[in-house]
């Protein structure tokens, strides 16, 4: 059968090495890599990176219930121009995703909107504990435990509830993991302080490291006594590196998860930044980045992530730093602004693939998915190094119309992102419509 698409002269980057020659696609499969072949429509890259795409294993893309601010249509598509094939999507919607009906309708929401392929948490509560067990191990990626209160009121705060979840969750536990109790008092006395509107910097010391510490302790905690799988979401400190093993991810049942502009901001970023990256768990100070950083490269650390959170500006700057609300629009400029950080020598290109790719594709256990191999699903980026981006200069394609990255230039350019064997993006244009696959796992039925 003939190749449908062949991508001529490339740099291919996968499972630590870089491979120069041809990559063939045969229908939604990549069908050689290396050599020399010819296909239907072939595409010189010459001189640009050939990537499996981005798994960004949590992002908020506010369907059902807050459509103002982005939509699955929307958010799927801003992803791929950033350079993300698949994605997993938490359940702090409204309705919330924390029944099998729930988690059904949205992947058939997904089904007519995503251009990207998908994946959907089931959601904890204090008493959805019957739900959790029966969960379909194929219509759902994980579960996700909000072990500190954030966007959606989804607090598991309960400790039966907590143990029982631990106890009896047959997926991977997804946790944000910040304590309440002490949150509200460093709030509570911060507004005192500060006649009710704290600086911005303040941040980091509201949603503090101890917090960070207090749950994900509590959380690892919790995992080993149960021998539950254990995957902590958006690790911002220092600290709670120590809670965490160096190895190959598949060598652990607990793993650690960053995110990307907890890997480029910190605490200085408040003053010019303000409110545009607020988040929870905060952005903290040099030398939790600094950390951070560092466990990437010694495997401390197994995935990079966005934890993608739109928020229209209008809500982001009508009220004081410390009312807005927290999170911001990453999927745009993920792949990006991770590579400018591979151009200054702080992370090797494989082990930016491996982080992005190859890492959540095991953890979650995903079929064909996330590695540059023949027979799997052709999910693909194309990257220019020497490219030139001027983020104000370009349309946003989030719903929300902004970027915490409006200041930034970047060299490294996505030209290319093909979704199963689709070619979906193309020089900075939206070049297909076609729907993305739901994903799917290497796990029993």
């Amino acid at each position: 059968m003939r190749n449908t698409i062949v991508l001529k002269n490339a740099k291919i980057v996968n499972e630590g090495r870089i491979l120069e020659g041809d990559l063939a696609i045969c229908k939604d499969r990549i069908s050689q890599v290396g050599g020399t072949v010819g296909g239907t429509t072939e595409i010189d890259v010459a001189g640009s990176w050939v990537l499996p795409g981005m798994i960004d294993d949590q992002v908020h893309f506010r369907e059902p219930g807050m459509e103002h601010k982005a939509t699955i249509a929307t958010e799927s598509r801003a992803a791929l121009v950033g350079g993300i094939t698949s994605y997993m999507e938490m359940p702090n919607c409204v309705p919330q995703t924390t029944t099998h009906e729930n988690l059904l309708a949205k992947h058939n929401r997904a089904s007519r909107t995503s251009v990207a392929n998908y994946g959907f948490y089931l959601g904890a509560t204090n008493d959805n504990i019957e739900e959790i067990k029966r969960v379909d191990p194929q219509l759902a990626c994980g579960v996700k435990v909000f072990m500190g209160a954030s966007t959606g009121n989804m607090l598991v705060d309960n400790p039966q509830s907590l143990e029982d979840i631990f106890a009896s969750c047959p997926l991977v536990i997804a946790t944000h993991c910040e304590d309440s109790p002490t949150i509200q008092k460093n709030e509570s006395e911060a507004r005192r302080k500060y006649a009710g509107n704290p600086p911005p910097q303040l941040h980091a010391e509201i949603r503090s490291a101890e917090a960070c510490y207090l749950s994900s302790s509590l959380a690892v905690r919790l995992a080993k006594k149960h021998d539950a799988r254990l995957h902590v979401l958006h690790l911002t400190t220092a600290r709670e590196m120590e809670l965490f093993e160096i190895g190959t991810i598949e060598s652990k049942k607990i793993t650690a998860e960053v995110c990307v502009h907890h890997l480029i901001f910190d605490d200085s970023h408040y003053a010019s930044k303000g409110a545009s990256i607020k988040c929870n768990p905060s952005v903290k100070y040099e030398q939790d980045r600094e950390a951070l950083r560092q466990a990437v490269n010694e495997n401390r650390i197994d995935v990079i992530a966005t934890d993608h959170a739109p928020h229209t500006l209008e809500e982001k700057k009508a009220v004081k730093f410390v009312d807005a609300p927290a999170g911001l629009p990453l999927v745009e400029y993920a792949v990006p602004a991770l590579l400018e950080l591979v151009t200054e020598g702080i992370f090797g290109l494989t082990t930016l693939v491996e982080k992005v790719a190859h890492a959540p594709a095991k953890r979650f256990e995903l079929k064909d998915r996330g590695f540059v191999r023949e027979g799997f699903f052709a999910d693909l980026i194309v990257v220019n190094p020497e490219g030139s981006i001027s983020v104000a200069a370009r349309p946003v394609w989030s719903k929300c119309g902004w970027t915490p990255f409006d200041d930034c230039a970047f060299t490294n350019e996505i030209t290319h992102t093909i979704v199963n064997g689709n070619l979906m993006y193309a020089n900075g244009e939206i070049c297909s419509d076609q729907p993305g696959l739901p994903l799917t796992y290497n796990r029993p039925t």
